[in-house]
């Protein structure tokens, strides 16, 4: 009788063991589906919002592969079909190797400019918490269009250009979001004595959801130290995002021709005033 009230005791103690855990497993679970329901997802359709890095980072596992198109300035109407005779062109792979870290490269016809790049989330926005999305985004430019014959002292450490900008990203609703980037650029080689090698900029931009497949955004960048006499501008962007399946097909128009993230700044050279403006896509597939 003994043995068998013993027995019953050490049943009854580890089905309440069993259970206690359970019910800890059950908390955790719903602790960290509580703590995924309080980030802040989807601010922005694409890596870019239109020429300006935006805080959305490919996701884990996913391999994203980009064509940008840039055709020439519409300013001459017809004579070269509103720009369609001329073009430059971007190819670039991201990756993502987990939640908060991609890395890219990529290929562009201006300057026969190579490129590699790691994006990188500090923080996410919180629903109840943190109010941005901060991340950050650099690389590196390796320009081959430079001519040794033409610059005799030419190394390759003059090909490079860095790039370094703090995204921050706020989702305001679900409609629109809005971000701002201080952004650092270093080219170690400038044809041009109005153009500093170290340049400060300031960019914003925004995208308002017009249904579930199109945004309508925007961005502009504020060069800092660049000189009253120089001959780039500043370059403002809009866009259009439309997303189908997989796809994310983005029409563009700017006053910047140059595909790159410190091309697009440092060489821009439209006008809107006077119409030189340039029309363009990027082309997005995920795999």
């Amino acid at each position: 009788m003994v043995y068998f009230k013993s027995k019953v005791i050490l049943i009854s103690l580890f089905l309440f063991s069993l259970n206690a855990f359970t019910q800890n497993d059950l908390l955790k679970e719903l602790e960290s589906k509580l703590k995924i329901s309080n980030s802040v997802n989807n601010a922005f359709k694409a890596l870019k919002i239109v020429n300006l890095e935006s805080t959305k980072l490919v996701g884990e596992g996913d391999l994203y592969f980009i064509i940008a198109h840039r055709f020439g300035s519409v300013k001459n109407g017809l004579d070269d079909l509103f720009g369609l005779d001329e073009a430059t062109i971007r190819f670039s792979f991201f990756y993502g190797f987990n939640k908060w870290l991609n890395l890219g490269v990529s290929r562009s016809e201006f300057r026969k400019t190579y490129e590699a790049s790691i994006k990188y989330r500090l923080i996410h926005q919180k629903k109840e918490g943190f109010p941005f999305t901060i991340v950050g985004f650099s690389s590196i430019g390796i320009n081959t269009n430079i001519d040794k014959i033409d610059f005799p002292k030419l190394t390759f450490k003059h090909r490079l250009t860095y790039f370094n900008a703090l995204l921050i990203s706020r989702k305001i609703n679900k409609f629109l979001s809005l971000e701002f980037a201080p952004i650092f650029i270093k080219e170690n080689f400038v044809l041009n004595d109005f153009q500093a090698n170290s340049q400060y900029v300031l960019a914003f931009g925004g995208s308002h959801k017009l249904n579930k497949s199109l945004s309508l955004n925007f961005d502009y960048a504020y060069h800092l130290n660049r000189t009253s006499n120089s001959d780039f501008k500043n370059p403002l962007s809009v866009g259009l995002d439309i997303q189908v399946g997989g796809h994310i097909f983005q029409l563009i128009f700017s006053n910047a021709q140059p595909l790159t993230d410190a091309n697009y700044i440092t060489n821009t050279t439209g006008n809107w005033k006077k119409a030189d403006i340039f029309f363009g896509f990027n082309l997005l597939r995920v795999f």
